[in-house]
């Protein structure tokens, strides 16, 4: 098949910025968190970059995509092991293209999203975990959740429009990762919340963000990065890279109104923290629906994504369980919305539309096996872990501060020699 230079180009843009979006959300989460933790919460972020990066070339993509199936749950690590086995390059050596595009280039892609959906869950367990501990559930989660969860959506398998889930018209509609990335890491988030337990102090003092502008400049990287996310998804320079794009940056804006609106009725103030997040709940929302619902509909889920997280991000108060971050209020809870509206306002089988039911109960089905298989996946490996390496650093660490006891460097000179004056002091 012959080269298409523009989509080839396009999606290698697209890569990169969906890259770009893992550096956005290390600023994102690392204005959120205390002083004396933004750098161990950033390098979570370029961890999950590092790990990811090099397993995904191993055997990340032939478990994605391989065509042997094992179950239609996961493909075979071995067919593809280290892009080799012919699913790259051809027998003659050449880049093997397919719609125009050279799969490398699509190996380039799909990474990123398998990078930054790891780097998501960190924000759950924020200011009281082990760097090791991470790095290596990290892998293991990739290589037991999302790698599967790929091939089940995108890759042929039980969630997709060849599975057995399909009536009718109507399929499992995950435009770019609704299940795949944010109802998967959101469920993540709430297992290790758990398994971890709360850090010192939660519910107890005030645990504030340290830096708000840091805060709203990595949404703002995540808004931009999310475009190739979105759009990319459309694999190729056309109108429905076009439609994905404006309906990225509708349901983005009504979130954010969704999300102040609530603040400022519920609370009182609309607070920049409030914007911030609602740009990330509007992009979660929007992600499985981006190609499939009018700019109109894309108004709606996101308005509705803002108003849900903003209400949802405070359950962990009244449930007890530290999402320090609230990955679960926005990732879940807006990947859940996203993909279940879908059933309302898809433009051709929604039932808003003159659908049937049938596109909302597929809908809900694909979201509720998320939800388990995440879970079951997420348990095993946190409780694992727990019991061999151990997920908590020390209670004097945690108050010391996480960036000076695991990394021996802190972000600012102020919380350094604060902490040499104590030891004088002692």
């Amino acid at each position: 098949m012959e080269l298409d230079t523009g989509v080839t180009a396009w999606m290698l843009t697209s890569a990169s910025l969906v890259l770009l979006m893992t550096p956005g959300l290390a600023l994102f989460y690392g204005g959120m968190v205390r002083g004396k933790s933004v750098l161990n919460m950033m390098m979570m972020s370029f961890g999950a970059m590092a790990v990811v990066g090099v397993i995904y070339v191993l055997w990340g993509w032939s478990m994605s995509y391989a065509d042997q199936s094992f179950g239609g749950i996961v493909g075979n690590p071995i067919e593809q092991f280290g892009l080799g086995g012919g699913g790259v390059l051809d027998d003659a050596g050449e880049w093997v293209v397919d719609g125009g595009l050279p799969i490398i280039v699509d190996v380039g892609f799909q990474a990123t999203f398998a990078i930054i959906t790891v780097a998501l869950i960190s924000g759950a367990i924020a200011d009281r975990v082990k760097f090791g501990t991470w790095m290596v559930f990290a892998g293991i989660w990739a290589t037991l959740s999302y790698f599967p969860m790929a091939h089940m959506v995108w890759g042929g398998g039980l969630l997709s429009d060849e599975g057995p889930f399909v009536f009718g018209d109507a399929v499992p509609i995950d435009f770019a990762g609704g299940t795949v990335v944010h109802i998967n890491a959101g469920v993540a988030a709430l297992v290790l919340a758990l398994i971890v337990g709360r850090r010192k102090g939660f519910g107890s003092e005030p645990i504030r963000p340290h830096n708000l502008p840091l805060v709203m400049l990595g949404a703002a990287l995540l808004w931009f990065g999310w475009f190739g996310f979105n759009a990319g998804s459309a694999y190729g320079a056309d109108g429905a890279a076009g439609l994905a794009w404006v309906n990225t940056t509708t349901a983005t804006a009504a979130a954010i109104l969704g999300w102040l609106i609530t603040e400022k009725l519920r609370d009182g103030s609309a607070t920049s923290l409030g914007a911030a997040s609602g740009v990330v709940a509007g992009l979660v929302a929007i992600t499985p629906a981006a190609g499939d619902v009018s700019p109109v509909g894309a108004i709606a889920i996101g308005a509705i994504a803002g108003v849900l997280s903003a209400f949802a991000v405070g359950l962990k108060f009244k449930l007890g369980f530290d999402d320090s971050l609230d990955v679960v209020g926005i990732h879940l809870v807006a990947g859940l919305w996203g993909t279940v509206a879908l059933g309302f306002l898809a433009t051709e089988t929604g039932l808003l539309y003159g659908g049937g039911i049938e596109q909302l109960g597929v809908q809900v089905i694909i979201a509720l096996v998320a939800v388990v298989f995440a879970g079951i996946v997420t348990l095993v490996i946190g409780l694992a872990l727990k019991a061999t390496m151990g997920w908590r650093i020390s209670e004097e660490e945690e108050v010391s501060g996480i960036d000076l006891a695991v990394h021996s460097e802190t972000a600012y000179e102020t919380i350094q020699q604060g902490s040499v004056i104590k030891e004088v002091r002692a």
